[in-house]
């Protein structure tokens, strides 16, 4: 028992020191970076990592969905829905770059962006974003993140109802076109933006249509089972 209380405080303590040398490694690269590089560099910088730490805060709501969904289905359909919140951010990550990220913020009409599929462009490309400074690569994996929390509520409304394959193809469908166009008309300065409407934190760009979809799902399995009976 002593041996064994012993290696836990001596594991307690190798955390401490390695956050206590992360820390400081941190400090002294942002010192450097202070030191060395002009003000406006540092902002960008600075913005970065700001942007980056959100967009990875928002992406562990897809474990947390996860967790949630799991806990309302029965045991035997545990995994299944743990796969399905895992393979719709896999898959969507890899739609929205191709075609997603394009159709929502690259330059284009009222109704959808033509150009910046691939993340190509020049700096006309993306305009709706121009506001800010941080790389592109940071916005896309920004704009991805809440791409999947919108694909992935569904997969709550529809648990133990929906084959694996079913869901992909629904989520696939979501990432490229359903949740890019209307995202367009908000963010990416489309009709709706025309009109003066604002969305500064995704009330209906993500979580309005992520529940509409939910909604429409819920109805079709429920009239696909109906069917079956």
């Amino acid at each position: 028992c002593f041996e064994l209380l012993l290696s836990k405080e001596v594991t307690h303590m190798k955390k401490k020191v390695l956050t206590f040398l992360s820390v400081l490694m941190l400090c002294l690269i942002a010192g450097t970076a202070f030191a060395e590089d002009s003000v406006e560099s540092n902002k960008v910088a600075l913005d970065t990592v700001w942007v980056l730490l959100a967009g990875v805060l928002v992406m562990f709501m897809q474990p947390g969905f996860a967790m949630l969904e799991a806990g309302f289905s029965r045991a035997k359909n545990a995994c299944n829905i743990l796969m399905k919140n895992l393979m719709d951010f896999s898959f969507g990550s890899f739609i929205f770059w191709i075609v997603g990220f394009g159709l929502m913020f690259g330059a284009g009409n009222w109704f959808s962006g033509t150009s910046g599929f691939f993340l190509s462009g020049g700096a006309d490309t993306f305009d709706s974003l121009s506001w800010t400074t941080v790389p592109l690569e940071v916005k896309y994996f920004f704009q991805l993140v809440f791409c999947a929390t919108a694909a992935t509520i569904v997969s709550g409304a529809m648990a133990e109802r929906t084959k694996f394959t079913a869901y992909i193809a629904y989520s696939i469908i979501t990432c490229a076109l359903i949740y890019p166009i209307s995202g367009h008309w908000i963010w990416g300065g489309g009709w709706l933006a025309g009109l003066g409407m604002w969305d500064f934190a995704g009330s209906t760009v993500v979580h309005s249509v992520g529940g509409w979809l939910a909604l429409v799902g819920a109805i079709l399995a429920a009239r696909f089972e109906l069917v079956v009976t």
